[in-house]
């Protein structure tokens, strides 16, 4: 049998079993469960879901047609009279069309299933399909700016800026959702010759170049597990392999912002523009395991533990510099100028989740659950209806939220932007959340992510209750299972010190082995394993290198990291000030904040030292002058000084706050 046959086979048969995840890997023993296999329940995932479908896609379907992103690919299909003109600024809006079409694929089957009738949701999904099979060139190409009569650019004329492979990407990915999730290869056909074109262009006998913009290797990756051609997988491999070597046009912004100054496997750190380097190592590590490539999977986790230990804020967000949106160097964390990108944290999970399916670190999934329930809820209003394009860690009564592209900006959330990358990001991810919860292997389930849901394969399925992660009581109650041994596996993330497992009536102590729990047993109907995970509110400090937060401290419990907010404190936020006791003296408070829906959140209340207000003079002289002490007299030990006050001050969780009137936010207050 050929490689392609063989590869077709594989491919075959995971999808015969039902398993339609975004993610489906050939290669490997840990096979994601997908949304045939698992659905959340009415946790806090479960709500995110039902806000996506109620609010956020409504919303993101109403400003694509305001912005005339499906107009672009309209008057391609049918150019009228000719008097209308592309809408936008970028070459690569049709990606916005796509990656909702990418989660409205998940709605839709849910539809199905329920034989719900069809909507708002369907009539877009049609029209967009339509015109997009309408807008193709007989020779593969699609993308409606190139395409345009007044564009004067060439096609693949600029690699660097003009994001055609980058659209190619989004668009795999859409037909793939469309395929797996209704059946549909519509787009699947579209995608293919376009991908054809490609290899025909790119590929081994090609023009050796890489876009500007890394995205279409993991989608060429998922379209070989798609179909079994082996020329997607060879193409993801070679764009891999070219990057580094200096072959990006350069404009404005040097080789390290389109990670071409070294190669993958050769870089030092991670580096430049966030949302290319994670997108690029995404790719690359969909390339490793399926060619079983130990040497760059080696070179991508050493590159994710740098990233982790150097570059990475506290809410899990990636790239500190707004002028590239760049990730910038080593322990460089400033919290007011956070970048942080939301497309970023988005791609920083997927390429976690790759990493963890090619190497079944528990590690590596504590920081995916650190990012999805800060850096990137924090992305998305309460209501779901408004986005932040970047996420800082602190707002100064005075700061503005700027998206990048926009000179200026509102003072909060913005309901759409010029780039409107990040809220269909948003739309397709939140649907596809269940792809990511749990996987098979061999040995049977791992559970890599807690909150309430069920979960259903052959040997073993299960329901999941817990109100993670406002709380650490976990049950996974057993409803069906093989009549074998067969492996319940469940990550315990690494900030759970103690804690208990009860089964059969026994009680023993937490004592994960690198990061997960296994039992391995004969299940019946109704077996239970309850988990009591502690947690207590932990302070944490920084590494002495990010000059930014030395003398800093922050609040963190479970997974969720706490800030202040103006509205909740009548005291000046800058003026507040924490020791790490002051974590053991906090009370937890689980209430409703602000009038979100579904479960309840969890509100600190944390003793805090109020300093007198601080010196009018920006630059106080500490020593070496006659009034210096007077001069300093504010800047003093607080435990000395008797003008301080005590309070009490309120934080909530990070991903939360900008839901109300503008006002300063602190994730990192002075320590004591």
């Amino acid at each position: 049998m050929s490689f392609d046959e063989d590869a077709r086979a594989a491919s075959t048969a995971v999808h015969a079993g039902g398993r339609y995840a975004a993610v489906a890997p050939i290669a490997g023993v840990r096979l994601p469960l997908g949304a045939g296999q698992v659905a959340l329940g009415d946790g806090e995932l479960g709500a995110w879901q039902r806000r996506n479908r109620g609010a956020t896609v409504p919303h993101s379907i109403e400003q694509l047609r305001l912005a005339g992103n499906l107009d672009n690919l309209a008057r391609i299909a049918d150019p009228g009279d000719g008097t209308s003109r592309f809408r936008g600024r970028y070459p690569f809006l049709d990606t916005d069309v796509f990656k909702t079409l990418e989660g409205l694929a998940y709605l839709l089957a849910e539809d199905e299933a329920v034989g719900a009738a069809p909507g708002a949701v369907r009539d877009f999904y049609e029209e967009a399909v339509g015109v997009i099979e309408a807008a193709q060139r007989e020779d593969g190409y699609l993308n409606s700016y190139f395409q345009a009569p007044e564009i004067e650019k060439e096609l693949w004329e600029d690699l660097a800026w003009g994001h055609e492979l980058y659209n190619l990407g989004h668009l795999i990915q859409a037909a793939i959702a469309a395929k797996r999730r209704l059946g549909d290869d519509r787009l699947l056909n579209v995608a293919r010759a376009f991908a054809d074109l490609t290899v025909g262009r790119f590929g081994p006998d090609g023009d050796p170049q890489v876009c500007g913009h890394p995205e279409v290797e993991m989608a060429l990756v998922e379209l070989f597990r798609e179909t079994g051609v082996r020329s997607y997988l060879e193409l993801a491999t070679a764009f891999v392999d070219r990057r580094g070597h200096g072959t990006v046009e350069l404009r404005v912004f040097p080789a390290e912002y389109f990670q071409d100054s070294a190669p993958l496997r050769e870089l030092d750190s991670v580096t430049g523009h966030a949302v290319r380097m994670a997108y690029l190592a995404a790719g690359a590590t969909d390339v490793a395991l399926e060619r079983g490539d130990q040497e760059l999977l080696a070179s991508l986790q050493r590159l994710w533990d740098d990233m982790v230990e150097t570059k990475l804020y506290l809410t899990g967000g990636l790239g500190s510099r707004h002028s590239d949106e760049a990730i910038g160097d080593r322990y460089e964390l400033p919290s007011e100028r956070s970048y942080s990108e939301t497309c970023a944290a988005i791609a920083v999970m997927q390429w976690g989740w790759r990493m963890y399916l090619a190497t079944g670190s528990a590690a590596v999934l504590d920081t995916v659950e650190t990012v999805l329930y800060n850096g990137y809820a924090a992305g998305l209003s309460a209501d779901g209806t408004a986005f932040f394009y970047d996420n800082p860690l602190q707002r100064r009564p005075d700061h503005l939220q700027r998206s990048g592209a926009e000179a200026d900006g509102e003072l909060l959330r913005r309901s759409w932007f010029g780039c409107p990358c990040c809220p269909p990001n948003i739309v397709r991810w939140t649907a596809e959340l269940q792809d990511h919860l749990a996987t098979s292997t061999p040995a049977g389930v791992e559970v890599a992510h807690l909150t309430a849901a069920s979960i259903t394969t052959e040997r073993l399925s299960v329901t999941v209750d817990t109100a993670y992660p406002w709380d650490g009581a976990v049950t996974v109650t057993v409803d069906t299972a093989a009549d074998d041994e067969v492996e319940l596996a469940i990550r315990i993330p690494a900030w759970v010190v103690g804690g208990s497992i009860r089964m059969g009536g026994s009680t023993a102590p937490l004592e994960p082995v690198d990061g997960w729990i296994r039992v391995r047993r004969w299940w019946r109907a109704g077996d239970t394993v309850e988990l009591d995970l502690p947690m207590p509110v932990r302070a944490h400090g920084a590494h002495p290198s990010v000059d930014a937060l030395r003398g800093s401290i922050a609040f963190v419990r479970g997974p969720i990291v706490s800030c202040a907010e103006q509205q909740d404190t009548t005291t000046d936020l800058d003026l507040l000030r924490f020791s790490g006791a002051d974590a053991d003296r906090a009370v937890v408070e689980h209430r409703r904040i602000l009038d979100r829906e579904g479960i309840d959140a969890v509100a600190l209340l944390v003793p805090a030292t109020v300093d007198a207000p601080a010196p009018a003079v920006l630059y106080p002289v500490l020593s070496g002058a006659p009034d210096a002490e007077s001069a300093t007299a504010p800047l003093a030990d607080t435990a000395t000084t008797a003008s301080l006050t005590q309070t009490t001050a309120t934080l909530i969780p990070y991903a939360l706050w900008g839901n109300r009137e503008p006002g300063a936010m602190r994730v990192w207050f002075r320590a004591h």
